[in-house]
């Protein structure tokens, strides 16, 4: 073990209080805080008395070298990503090169933008009949050749597609999704400003349009948008019949 330790911490989707307890105490006790941009609420950066630098614009060996520094000039460090580390948050090239230093890494998970679109719906991203399975994914652009959004979009599952709403006309040409599969679009899911806008397959994109929206939300396609709407749902089994006691 290493006594250079930074901790990378989930921001969650926007809101100031979907951050976890532990992410908000390791943000009170930093000294250093090094955060993901715009895509953090500034109010999650207000738990931080420490100093406090945004990352857009610096490379990778940039970034790094602020951390490296600063642990080894004792101080407690804070890697600040927005919603959950796990997804498109490029942690594993941070942590090797960070590992070339000797540096510990541990990762506190936080609420990701997925579920507080869910949450914003008032709906689940698998329902009885309607859905068993999500697909998380993202079009093609700068960071990635080719996408598997058409092939994807076979399995008829719940889908939610990451940094998509400037090629949202594309992507809805490319999906094989029926034209009158629901689809929503949540700008900030769970900031002040939060915004959702719904639609099908066939008409969502000019909806989109028209209303401004070119980043920062989450597209959602699948009968799980609209379940009452598009089709009957199934019972869940827990609360459709009487449970055997758990041994």
């Amino acid at each position: 073990m290493t006594d250079k330790k930074v901790h990378f911490v989930g921001s969650g989707p926007g809101n100031a209080k979907y951050i976890t307890v532990m992410g908000k105490e390791l943000l009170e006790g930093a000294d250093l805080v090094i955060y993901a941009g715009s895509l953090v609420n500034p109010e999650v950066l207000g738990y931080s008395t420490g100093e406090k630098i945004d990352s857009y614009g610096l490379t990778l060996d940039e970034t790094n070298k602020l951390i490296v520094d600063n642990l080894e000039a004792g101080k407690k460090v804070v890697r600040l990503h927005s919603g959950d580390p796990s997804l498109y948050g490029s942690i594993v090239e941070q942590i090797e090169e960070l590992k070339k230093f000797d540096v510990e890494v541990e990762i506190i998970p936080g609420v990701s933008s997925v579920f507080a679109t869910a949450a914003a719906l008032q709906t689940q991203l698998t329902l009885n009949d309607v859905s068993e399975t999500l697909i998380i994914t993202r079009p093609a652009g700068k960071t990635l050749d080719k996408d598997q959004i058409k092939e994807l979009s076979r399995h008829n599952a719940t889908m939610a597609v990451f940094l998509g709403t400037q090629k949202i006309e594309e992507i809805m040409e490319k999906v094989e999704y029926t034209p009158d599969t629901p689809v929503a679009v949540v700008f900030h899911a769970s900031w002040p400003d939060q915004k959702i806008i719904k639609g099908t397959v066939a008409d969502i994109a000019g909806k989109v349009k028209a209303a401004g929206i070119k980043r920062s939300a989450m597209i959602l396609i699948g009968g799980v948008v609209e379940p009452v709407e598009y089709g009957n749902f199934g019972r869940s089994y827990l609360y459709g019949v009487a449970q055997e006691p758990l041994s």
